[in-house]
């Protein structure tokens, strides 16, 4: 079983900056793959990145390239989210999501919902 723990959401002015963090409880071998997602009110959900915790190759959205960096620390069993240059249509829940693989593609994952077989919570944030 896996679980994980988001946390780290908030609101900002734009501009500014977040870290979220997505902590993971159970088996490591099911979270080689960690990713996160955002979805707005109304939008539909965009996978905006994610991580091979063995290779440490990571995806980004075109829409938040040079702005977010996907990090993690395997000591913690925690990757995260630095968020910089916010802009209002940041504002989302994101949602921290994890796998044993990563798939071929994010935006097909994200369209799919059912790519990874763990998510969290929730965090929100919001960019004002």
């Amino acid at each position: 079983h896996v679980q994980l723990v988001e946390s780290g959401g908030g609101s900002v002015q734009a501009g500014g900056s977040l870290k979220l963090s997505c902590t993971v409880v159970g088996s490591a071998s099911k979270s080689r793959c960690m990713a996160w997602f955002r979805q707005a009110p109304g939008k539909e959900r965009e996978g905006v990145a994610r991580i091979a915790t063995g290779s440490g190759n990571t995806y980004y959205a075109d829409s938040v390239k040079g702005r977010f960096t996907i990090s993690q620390d395997n000591a913690k069993n925690t990757v995260y989210l630095q968020m910089n240059s916010l802009k209002p249509e940041d504002t989302a829940m994101y949602y921290c999501a994890a796998d044993h693989t990563c798939p071929p593609s994010m935006i097909a994952a994200a369209n799919r919902g059912t790519d990874f077989g763990y998510w969290g919570q929730g965090t929100q944030v919001t960019v004002s």
